[in-house]
């Protein structure tokens, strides 16, 4: 990797399906299960109870953090959603 090397897939991460039934979908990385799989959620499918079991080459990383997550508090599905909803914005802005 070079200096302009991708956010790291981890905990509170934000980032994008690349494979999968929700491809092209945002997420949050809840839990990181092992060097290949992570847990993630979006509140609305993946909620932190039922979180989905993904492959971390099948996620793209973005710079958006959730600082909450990172540090193992718990946020009800909705704020999830709403964060998730409000990083969506500013990337379309871009």
């Amino acid at each position: 990797d070079g200096a302009m090397s991708a956010p790291a897939v981890e905990k509170g991460r934000l980032a994008r399906s690349k494979a999968g039934r929700d491809k092209g979908r945002l997420c949050v990385v809840v839990q990181v299960v092992d060097e290949d799989f992570v847990l993630t959620c979006d509140g609305r499918l993946r909620t932190f109870d039922r979180p989905k079991k993904k492959r971390k080459k099948h996620l793209q990383p973005l710079p958006a953090l959730l600082g909450d997550v990172a540090e193992g508090r718990r946020l009800e599905n909705h704020q999830l959603r709403q964060w998730i909803c409000e990083e969506e914005e500013k990337l379309v802005q871009v």
